[in-house]
């Protein structure tokens, strides 16, 4: 069988590629001892790039059109090997098909939750998911960062690294943008414009880029959105009150459309509903109470009047006003007696708390006349 492997080598003349799949990216010509026969013709297809590779070392990259191995046409191969005179036998060396087309419908999404300070709810978590597009566009350094000397390439080889970039930068696209998680279904596409210009630096490294990145969804913890539900069912409703009433009164129609259904307890669930409702209504047309009225303020003090004994005889009543005055002209004395309505007895006008104070303030004398 080698034998026949070798004749076959020797006899076929055309290098070509065609491939049904949607995943292989690379695919490497097979010959018998990798000999390739001078004068041979190579095919590259449209979509396609072909890499000679001459022990060990990248020798050639051609574009798609029709070629023919020879030293003209092979100027890396020619220096290498140093054919300066003409060479009609067969060279080893190893070609590789590279699919330059489109690779789409590939999937990307968040393993974790990203953890985020949201402006409006505070610190949360968000998932992500969507699809790429990624295609070689360097087929030279493709074969040399990433596929070495693999003879049939398939895009799940690459999927999961150019996965984890998509995942890196979109978390730190979204946690440094500052936009309320709200707002951020109307900004994917801005979104993904800035994912995919990040990460085309990185994975040109590769020979490869990114013509096209989607985000499908933007989505919240299921607690958070079951909170946000609730908020938006609480707008919907609008008055809760009035939602109550028409609630209440739905639940009397369905009861009275059953009435003999569970031995009547839907008709007394029905007549608890309308007593319920009648109270609402009831509370909803009373008039509101009217406000309490200001406290009025405490009845002044009573003054005391008071009376005043002088040799035997009893002058008054005055008010302690008066008696302040008479204090001043010495009318008025501390033995003087004096009596009010509540006092036990007569008493010196020094020894009653109120009066003693008329004696402790009086004026200076007046200044001398002239």
């Amino acid at each position: 069988m080698p034998f026949m492997d070798f004749l076959k080598g020797q006899f076929i003349d055309v290098i070509a590629w065609t491939d049904d799949t949607r995943d292989t990216m690379v695919w490497r010509f097979e010959r018998f001892g990798h000999e390739i026969k001078y004068g041979a013709k190579l095919t590259v297809r449209e979509g396609q790039m072909a890499v000679f590779v001459h022990e060990g070392r990248l020798a050639d990259v051609f574009t798609p059109g029709l070629y023919m191995l020879e030293t003209n046409n092979m100027p890396i191969m020619t220096s290498l090997q140093h054919w300066d005179h003409g060479f009609a036998s067969p060279f080893k060396s190893e070609i590789y098909f590279v699919s330059t087309a489109r690779f789409t419908n590939l999937k990307w999404g968040t393993k974790n939750p990203i953890m985020l300070r949201d402006p409006e709810f505070g610190p949360t978590r968000l998932r992500a998911f969507g699809t790429y597009t990624f295609k070689v566009a360097d087929a030279g350094r493709f074969m040399t960062e990433i596929v070495g000397t693999d003879g049939e390439f398939t895009t799940d080889e690459v999927s999961d690294q150019i996965r984890n970039i998509i995942v890196q930068q979109f978390s730190q696209t979204v946690a440094s943008a500052g936009i309320a998680v709200l707002d951020m279904a109307a900004n994917t596409a801005e979104f993904a414009k800035l994912v995919a210009a990040r990460i085309s630096a990185t994975i040109a490294e590769y020979g490869l880029e990114l013509p096209e990145l989607y985000i499908e969804n933007i989505s919240l913890p299921a607690a958070v959105e079951e909170a946000l539900d609730r908020r938006t069912s609480m707008g919907v409703v609008g008055d809760l009150s009035k939602y109550t009433q028409f609630q209440t009164a739905e639940t009397m129609r369905l009861a009275a459309s059953n009435p003999g259904g569970d031995g009547g307890m839907g008709a007394g669930l029905g007549m608890g509903m309308g007593m319920a409702m009648a109270q609402g209504l009831a509370q909803s047309i009373a008039p509101a109470p009217a406000p309490a009225a200001a406290a009025a303020p405490p009845p002044p003090p009573v003054e005391h009047v008071w009376h005043i004994a002088e040799n035997g005889q009893t002058k008054g009543p005055f008010s302690k006003a008066a008696l302040g005055r008479m204090a001043a002209t010495g009318e008025l004395t501390r033995q003087t007696h004096v009596w009010t309505a509540g006092q036990d007895g007569w008493k010196h006008a020094g020894d009653v708390t109120e009066l003693a104070q008329l004696f402790t303030v009086r004026p200076p004398p007046p200044p001398p006349p002239g």
